[in-house]
């Protein structure tokens, strides 16, 4: 089989990068070692920047999520048991940012595909690409008994961390750059309303926790701990306590405690590959970048780098701008490192360190304060949490 861009991973940087290439007109096939039903029941982030709800209107599957998804103006943070409303749309020109989990983006996307025929391999074992700094790459692997071999123009890495895509690139041509938080997110998923109308960020000695949502009757919480607990060792009573010590009284009298649905630990993390291309291997999201969920970032920061991608390739199938291969990396490194910039600072400002000092939890008591109470503050707050434009490559 011969294609022009070989997808590897149908998470929702693989299927959003195959359903702009096809309005572009360029061939995709999508590789993925999972089966689809795994891939749909994966339970990711929900908050999409306005920039990747644009980027979906683009790519033909924003009906739903124009109807579906819930339009957020605000968000909450809580400390010393107020309650504080930063109006992100006041002090970010007009933007706003929308609710809409991950699992429904990546079903859009799926049905899309299908719709029109799109080739997708899933349960793919022993996938391989080879010859990525070739101009002929190709990717070998083992589907439903048989070896398939698909030749390609193109390789896009949309396999994550631990994927097939950033391992084909020679160690000594890749710099990481990385932070291990030592805490995780301990979350809950259970079918209740959610305690508030916006998400709800609470900073306390205990720890840090969170309110979100994934519909009007989908509730998300999440709270810091040990990155080894185990979550079995936590009943939702427990669980529910917690959670309800480290917000302000004001927001537990909202909160509905019914059993919950999923419980699962996050452990955090910042990372950042370079460069994100290795010949005409390129990566995409995670398979480049990690970023903690505190700054919401993690999705539309993966969405970022498609746009520019599907650009980069459509200029070059249909312009001749051979040029435009070597903006890939630094276009979607600019964005990144102002959204790891943010992640990091968000989670610093609001976690409990082990072993942090009186003078450290001063600095970040004022910090927090200076951001919820100055007008510069709320700014940069508001700017960065609805996210920068995405970025036209082609000039």
């Amino acid at each position: 089989m011969r294609t022009s861009v070989a997808i590897i991973g149908a998470g929702p940087s693989g299927l959003l990068l195959g359903q702009l290439l096809y309005r572009h007109g360029i061939d995709a096939v999508i590789i993925e070692h999972r089966s689809a039903e795994h891939v749909l029941s994966r339970i990711r982030a929900g908050v999409l920047e306005s920039g990747t709800v644009a980027l979906l209107h683009e790519a033909g599957v924003g009906e739903r999520l124009a109807r579906k998804g819930l339009v957020h103006h605000g968000i909450k943070i809580g400390d010393q048991n107020a309650l504080h409303r930063i109006d992100l749309t006041h002090y970010s020109q007009g933007r706003h940012v929308t609710v809409y989990g991950q699992t429904e983006v990546t079903r859009d996307l799926m049905e899309a595909r299908t719709a029109w025929g799109g080739v997708s391999f899933y349960d793919a074992s022993d996938v391989a690409i080879h010859e990525p700094d070739s101009t002929s790459p190709y990717v070998t692997f083992v589907h439903e008994g048989g070896e398939v071999r698909i030749d390609c123009d193109y390789v896009a890495g949309c396999d994550g961390a631990h994927g097939v895509s950033r391992r084909s690139i020679p160690a000594e041509r890749l710099s990481v750059f990385e932070h291990t938080y030592p805490f995780g997110w301990l979350g809950v998923l259970s079918e209740t309303p959610p305690i508030d109308d916006e998400l709800i960020y609470a900073r306390h000695e205990q720890g840090f926790a969170l309110c979100s949502m994934r519909s009007m009757t989908l509730s998300r919480y999440y709270i810091q701990a040990p990155r080894d607990e185990n979550p079995e060792d936590w009943s939702d009573d427990r669980f529910w306590s917690a959670l309800s010590a480290r917000l302000p009284e004001s927001a537990v009298r909202a909160l509905t405690t019914d059993p919950s649905l999923e419980k699962s630990l996050a452990p955090l993390r910042s990372s950042v590959t370079e460069p994100m291309q290795y010949g005409r291997l390129f990566l995409v999201g995670d398979a480049a970048h990690i970023v903690p969920p505190t700054g919401a970032k993690g999705l539309s920061l993966a969405a970022g780098d498609v746009s520019v991608l599907a650009r980069v390739l459509a200029g070059l199938y249909h312009q001749g701008r051979q040029e435009l291969l070597q903006a890939y990396t630094p276009t979607c490194l600019e964005r990144v490192w102002k959204s790891v910039r943010f992640s990091w600072w968000m989670t610093h400002l609001l976690h409990s360190f082990p072993e942090e000092d009186g003078f450290t939890r001063r600095i970040k008591a004022a910090e927090l304060k200076y951001t919820l109470e100055s007008v510069a503050g709320r700014t940069a707050l508001a700017e960065n949490y609805v996210g920068s434009p995405l970025a036209d490559v082609t000039g």
